[in-house]
C-alpha cells in the first residue's frame, strides 16, 4: 500500500480519476491546499494531499473480495479528510448497488458482511462503515472528516454487495466496472508547544486553539495533567477544554478535561498512558471568540520501576538439553540494572509495580511470528504485583495475521483464587488492584480469567493494530486476601501470530493478499462453510452431501467411454487417446478438488487443474476437426498444432473464455468450410443421409448446445456439483454422436487371408500397412 512518503502530492484543487470506458472528471469539494503547494496559515497549520490508484470493486465472496487501501498519517496531524470518489460503466448490466466503505486505524478492519458467526475466543474490534448508493448517477463521492487522527497506518476497504455466487466465464459475460479511488488530505500543525513533567506551561487562548504535546517514556504508570492561574474577563470557573490523545474509528477514546466549573484543582488523571510516544493536547476556548483565556497546564508523570526477570546466558546454547532438567537447574532473578531501584532491597513494601519478563520474537514465516518467555519455561504470577510480557507487533508487517493467545495453568495450584490477564496495545494494564476491566488511559483491553474450574483460556484478534501488545496477569483472592501474600502459580503461555488461524481448518484455504508490498491474509472456505476462519456451520454441506458431490463429480466423467469405444471400433486411435487422457484427469481433478475428507489428490493441485483444462479444450477441437473429414496427413497436423495452442493459451490465462473457444471456433470453421466444398462438389447436401442428421448430428448439436449454456448461464456455487455434472454428461455424449462415421469401403483391422503356418497378414485398407502378428 502507498504510505505517507510515497502517496501523490499535488497542488491542484481537482483531481483526475481514471474509470471504465472513457475517461470522467470527478467533482471535487475545495480541499485544503495540496501538500506540493503547501502554504502556511496563520495558526501555524499545513495541509497535504496523498492519493493512490484507483481499483474496480467487486461483489463480496470473502474477505479478498474487498478492495483494501493503506495511507499512513503524519504526526500532529489535527484534521483528517477522506474523500471517497465512485463510478461506474454505463452497460446496459450496470445496476444500482450499495457501496460498503469501512476505515480502520492500525490494521485492516475486520469486516463481516455475510453475517457469519466467529468462534467463541474471537475478540473483533469493529471498524467504522459507510453505505455510498450508486443510483442513475454514473458518479458519486462523499468526504468524511477525522479530528486530531492518531498518526500511523489507517485502513480503508471497499466492496459490493455480497455476491449471487453464479460462476461466470471470464471474458464470456459482460460485467460492469465499479471504480472507487479514496483521497486523503491532511492538516498539521508546525507550531506546537512542548510540554515538560512538572513544569507550568502558559497559555493565551483567542480564538484559534492552542495545540501541546508531551513526551510519555516508557514504564510510565500514571499522567496528570492540571490547570492553575485561570483568568478569563470575570467567568466562573475556567472556560477551556482540553482534548488529550487522538482519534480512531469508530471508537473515540480519547479524553476531555473542561474546567467550566468553579470547584478546584481541575484536573485529569490518565491511568498507563501509551508508552514510548508523543500525546497530543489541544487546548480550546469555551469564553467566546472575542474573549481571551489565560491558564498554565502542568503535566505530571509518575515513574513505574519494573522488576525484570533475568536468566544466565547459557540457557540460549542448550536448547537441545532436557527442558525439565533446566528449569530445575536455573532459576529466574533480578536484573542487575534495576536492582537498586527499590529503598529497602526487599519485595514486600517495594516502589515496583510490575515483574517484566522478557521475550523472544522469533519470527517463522511472512505474517507468522511466535512469542516465548527467554528460558522457555512457564511465567510466575504473583498476587501483589501484576507479571507483564511485551509482544512486538509494531514492525508495520504484523497487523495482517491473527495474534493468538493461550494461557493454562495447574487447577489444583490455583486453589481458590482467581487469575486475572489482560491484554493491551501501546500499554499494560497495571490497576488490578483497583479494578478488573483491563481499561487503559487510551484503550480497552480484552480480558482473560483462570481458575479452578477453568483452568484454560484462549484469546484470538484478528487484524491485530501495529503497535506493542502488553499481556499482564496477576493473582486475586476476593475472599481472603491474606492468602494470596505468598502465593504463586505457575502459567504456562502459548503466544504466536499466524496468517490464519489453524490453517483455515479442512473447509477452507488460506491465501495471503498483497498491497503495495503490504501483506495480509484471509480465509476462503468451502462447502458452505463460511466465517473468519471458516468455522461458520449454518449453512455447511454434511459428509454424506459432501461425498455425494464428489461421487457426482467423478463418476460422470465415465460418460466418455462412449467416445472412447466408438473411436475405437472406427479406428480414430489418436481420437479416443484424447477422451481417454480428458476423463482420467477430470475424475482426479474433481476428486482433489473437494473440501473436508472426500477429497484424492494423486498429484499437485494446480497440474490436476491445468491437465483438466487442456483435456477439455483438446477434446473440443479434435472432435470438431475429426467431423471436418480431412485428410490423414492434414488433420493429425492440425490435432498437434492445435493441442499446443491452446496449452499455452491456457497457461496465459486459464479460465479465459476466448483463449479456448478461439481455436475451437477456428476448427468449426475450417469443418464448415470443408462441408460446404463438399456440398458444392457432389452437388448434394452434405453429409447426405437424413439418418445421420436426424439421429447424430442434431442431438449431438443439441446436447452440446445445452452443456455451453449451462455452463456458461447457470452453473453457480450451490448448485456446481449437479450442473457440472450434467456438463461432464452432455460433452462426452455429444462427442460420441458427433464423430464421423467409418469411410464405407474400409474394414477394422481386417485379417483376410491365413497362411497354414499360422501367421495372418492383418492389413488396414485406410494406412495400407501391413504387419505380421
Amino acid at each position: 500500500m502507498g504510505r505517507a512518503g510515497t502517496g501523490t502530492r499535488t497542488g491542484s484543487e481537482a483531481v483526475a480519476v481514471a474509470v471504465a470506458g472513457p475517461l470522467l472528471l470527478l467533482l471535487l469539494a475545495r480541499p485544503p491546499p495540496a501538500a506540493g503547494d503547501s502554504r502556511k496559515s496563520e495558526a501555524g497549520l499545513v495541509s497535504e494531499h496523498f492519493s493512490q490508484a484507483p481499483q474496480r470493486l467487486s461483489f463480496y465472496s470473502w474477505y479478498g473480495s474487498a478492495r483494501l487501501f493503506r495511507f499512513q498519517v503524519p504526526p500532529d496531524t489535527v484534521l483528517l479528510r477522506w474523500l471517497l470518489q465512485v463510478s461506474r460503466g454505463s452497460g446496459p448490466t450496470c445496476s444500482d448497488v450499495e457501496i460498503t466503505v469501512h476505515f480502520h486505524y492500525g490494521a485492516p478492519p475486520v469486516i463481516n458482511p455475510l453475517g457469519a458467526s466467529f468462534r467463541n475466543d474471537t475478540w473483533v474490534r469493529p471498524s467504522f462503515q459507510l453505505s455510498m448508493p450508486l443510483s442513475a448517477m454514473l458518479l458519486s463521492n462523499t468526504s468524511i472528516n477525522v479530528s486530531h487522527p492518531a498518526p500511523g497506518d489507517w485502513f480503508v476497504a471497499a466492496h459490493l454487495p455480497p455476491s449471487a455466487e453464479k460462476i461466470q466465464m471470464k471474458g464470456f459475460v459482460p460485467t460492469c466496472a465499479y471504480i472507487f479511488q479514496p483521497d486523503m488530505l491532511v492538516t498539521r500543525v508546525v507550531e506546537l508547544s512542548i510540554m515538560e513533567p512538572d513544569v507550568p506551561h502558559p497559555q493565551m487562548l483567542l480564538s484559534h486553539p492552542g495545540y501541546l504535546k508531551i513526551f510519555i517514556p516508557e514504564y510510565t504508570q500514571e499522567l496528570r495533567l492540571e490547570l492553575q492561574g485561570c483568568a478569563s474577563n470575570g467567568s466562573l470557573g475556567c472556560p477551556v477544554r482540553l482534548t488529550v490523545g487522538s482519534a480512531t474509528l469508530p471508537g473515540n477514546f480519547q479524553k476531555v478535561l473542561t474546567c467550566t466549573s468553579p470547584t478546584w484543582p481541575c484536573r485529569l488523571l490518565l491511568p498507563s498512558p501509551p508508552w514510548d510516544r508523543w500525546l497530543q493536547v489541544t487546548a480550546e476556548n469555551l469564553a467566546g471568540p472575542h474573549e481571551a483565556v489565560a491558564f498554565s497546564a502542568v503535566a505530571a508523570l509518575t515513574a513505574c520501576k519494573p522488576w525484570r526477570m533475568t536468566y544466565p546466558p547459557v540457557l540460549h546454547s542448550s536448547q537441545n538439553q532436557n527442558q525439565s532438567h533446566s528449569t530445575s537447574m536455573v532459576q529466574p532473578s533480578l536484573g542487575p540494572s534495576y536492582r537498586d531501584l527499590g529503598r529497602n532491597g526487599r519485595w514486600d513494601g517495594g516502589p515496583f509495580c510490575l515483574l517484566s519478563y522478557p521475550v523472544i520474537r522469533e519470527d517463522l514465516d511472512v505474517v507468522s511470528v511466535r512469542f516465548q518467555p527467554l528460558d522457555r519455561v512457564r511465567v510466575t504470577v504473583r498476587s501483589d504485583t501484576p507479571s507483564v510480557m511485551r509482544l512486538r507487533l509494531n514492525t508495520g508487517m504484523d497487523s495482517g495475521g491473527s495474534l493468538t493467545i493461550a494461557l493454562r495453568t495447574n487447577q489444583t495450584k490455583i486453589g481458590n483464587s482467581t487469575l486475572v490477564a489482560c491484554v493491551n496495545a501501546a500499554s499494560p494494564f497495571l490497576s488490578f488492584n483497583t479494578s478488573h476491566n483491563c481499561s487503559t488511559a487510551f484503550f480497552q483491553g480484552y480480558r482473560l480469567s483462570l481458575s479452578a474450574s477453568s483452568h484454560k483460556a484462549n484469546l484470538i484478534i484478528p487484524y491485530p493494530e501495529t503497535e506493542n501488545w502488553y499481556l499482564s496477569l496477576q493473582l486475586l483472592c476476593p475472599e481472603s486476601p491474606e492468602d494470596c501474600e505468598e502465593a504463586r502459580v505457575q502459567v504456562e503461555t502459548t503466544l504466536y501470530l499466524m496468517p490464519c488461524l489453524d490453517d483455515c481448518g479442512p473447509y477452507g484455504q488460506c491465501l495471503l493478499l498483497r498491497r503495495h508490498g503490504y501483506l495480509y491474509a484471509g480465509c476462503s472456505c468451502k462447502a458452505g462453510w463460511r466465517g473468519w476462519s471458516c468455522t461458520d456451520n449454518s449453512t455447511a454441506q454434511t459428509e454424506a452431501q459432501q461425498r455425494a458431490a464428489a461421487l457426482l463429480l467423478t463418476l460422470s466423467n465415465l460418460m466418455f467411454l462412449a467416445p472412447i469405444a466408438v473411436c475405437v471400433h472406427r479406428s480414430l486411435l489418436v481420437e479416443a487417446s484424447v477422451y481417454a487422457y480428458t476423463m482420467f484427469f477430470s475424475t482426479f481433478y474433481h476428486a482433489c478438488d473437494q473440501p473436508g475428507k472426500a477429497v484424492l489428490c494423486i498429484l499437485n493441485y494446480d497440474t490436476l487443474q491445468y491437465c483438466d483444462f487442456l483435456g477439455s479444450g483438446v477434446s473440443t477441437w479434435v472432435t470438431i476437426l475429426c467431423m471436418a473429414r480431412l485428410k490423414m496427413v492434414v488433420k493429425y497436423v492440425l490435432f498437434l498444432l492445435g493441442t499446443l495452442v491452446i496449452a499455452m493459451s491456457l497457461q496465459l490465462d486459464r479460465r479465459g473464455a476466448w483463449n479456448m473457444m478461439g481455436p475451437c471456433l477456428f476448427a468449426s470453421v475450417i469443418m464448415v468450410s470443408m462441408w460446404v466444398y463438399r456440398c458444392g462438389h457432389r452437388r448434394q447436401c452434405y453429409p447426405r443421409s437424413w439418418q445421420r442428421w436426424a439421429f447424430y448430428l442434431l442431438p449431438g448439436i443439441s446436447m452440446a448446445s445445452v452443456g455451453v449454456a449451462i455452463y456458461t448461464y447457470l452453473m453457480t456455487a450451490d448448485n456446481y456439483y449437479y450442473t457440472h455434472s450434467i456438463w461432464h454428461v452432455l460433452l462426452a455424449g455429444s462427442a460420441a454422436l458427433l464423430l464421423p462415421p467409418r469411410e464405407e469401403h474400409t474394414e477394422p483391422w481386417a485379417c483376410p487371408q491365413r497362411l497354414p503356418c499360422h501367421y495372418q497378414i492383418c492389413r488396414n485398407d485406410q494406412d495400407e500397412l501391413y504387419t505380421v502378428t
